[in-house]
């Protein structure tokens, strides 16, 4: 029989092992990713054939930053997705491994999770693992420039670190070395990019008044306001009506005309998440600052004196002060989370 004392003692041997494994559970695919989500925010919309581990989350950071990944072995993911720039470029239009220019700038990925279309204007590219694929093997424009059949999975077999986390990424699977592995993880790590503390979070969801100023309490009223009614295409905790998640994933999603010149075209309302550090503004990179965004919509989407006939209905022009434009900038700048700009994982692996 055991006593009491050998009982505890084999008790606390025993969640000591099962301590060390969840210590090692980062590299255990079978093991629930652990979401650490505010209470305000809800699980991301995650497919059924590409369930989160830590592993692949993991893998899927080694694999965004590797240019090994690009046709010229010069780009990568990061490239186009700046960490310090919430995930975007600072470019009016992304430049691709051949030095071509894109139609369009690179949208950030910073809580790319939420997102129920993954480009400026395809309502059909839903899933991050397919979109992928575009940058990859795209040529119509070229970005990474890779070819299916160009050898980049060579290296990567010869890497020995890459041997480690694709085994236990993917274990039991034969040759883990596969594109589909690659997309797999590389999508998971996209959908662990999620901010959440900004000092708009700490203020509304912390109770922390002390959070943001005065100026962008004032700013956030007039975001909400019916005369402005940014909030129509910028709304819930996310700022976008382009929001799904895994308790809403079969959201019918909204594209808009945003008055540009000559615009013809419909596109996705994206996250005003860290707007602040993702200039230029609109798919071209049409505008440079805050202030040029706020003027275009007070102005009823006529830029350069010409009223675009294809806008959308919602974009009808507003009245606002010096004040109301610098208040609501200060809103805007709150919503922006230093914390998702500099986090260790999501950073540079090598």
């Amino acid at each position: 029989m055991i006593g009491r004392k050998h009982k505890a003692l084999l008790c606390l041997a025993s969640l000591t092992v099962l301590t060390d494994g969840r210590t090692r559970a980062g590299t255990d695919a079978t093991e629930e990713y652990a979401w650490h989500l505010p209470k305000s925010f809800p699980k991301p919309y995650v497919p059924a054939d590409n369930p989160m581990t830590a592993a692949k989350v993991e893998l899927g950071r080694f694999l965004f930053y590797d240019t090994r990944l690009s046709g010229n072995r010069m780009q990568s993911c990061a490239t186009c997705h700046k960490q310090e720039l919430a995930f975007s470029d600072g470019r009016a239009v992304a430049v691709g491994s051949t030095g071509q220019l894109h139609p369009r700038g690179a949208m950030s990925l910073v809580n790319v999770a939420y997102s129920g279309a993954l480009t400026w204007n395809n309502p059909k590219m839903k899933t991050l693992e397919d979109q992928a694929r575009v940058p990859m093997f795209g040529a119509h424009p070229i970005e990474l420039g890779l070819g299916e059949d160009s050898g980049f999975l060579t290296p990567l077999r010869a890497d020995p670190k890459y041997k480690a986390l694709f085994e236990r990424s993917f274990p039991g699977n034969g040759d883990a070395f596969t594109v589909s592995n690659v997309v797999k993880a590389l999508a998971c790590f996209e959908r662990s990019i999620i901010s959440a503390r900004s000092p708009y979070d700490q203020y509304h969801y912390d109770r922390d008044d002390s959070a943001v100023s005065e100026s962008a309490k004032r700013g956030e009223v007039l975001f909400f306001s019916q005369p402005l009614s940014c909030f129509r295409c910028h709304g819930g905790f996310n700022f976008s009506d382009a929001t799904i998640s895994a308790r809403n994933s079969a959201r019918a999603l909204e594209f808009h005309n945003n008055g540009l010149p000559n615009g013809d075209g419909t596109f996705k309302t994206p996250t005003l998440r860290n707007i602040a550090v993702t200039a230029p503004y609109m798919h071209d990179g049409s505008f440079k600052t805050l202030e040029d965004v706020l003027d275009h919509y007070a102005a009823g989407g006529r830029g350069s004196g010409h009223d675009n006939p294809n806008k959308d209905p919602l974009i009808a022009g507003f009245s606002m002060t010096q004040q109301d434009r610098s208040d609501l900038v200060a809103f805007l700048q709150s919503l922006t989370d230093e914390t998702v700009l500099h986090d260790a994982r999501f950073s540079n692996p090598w």
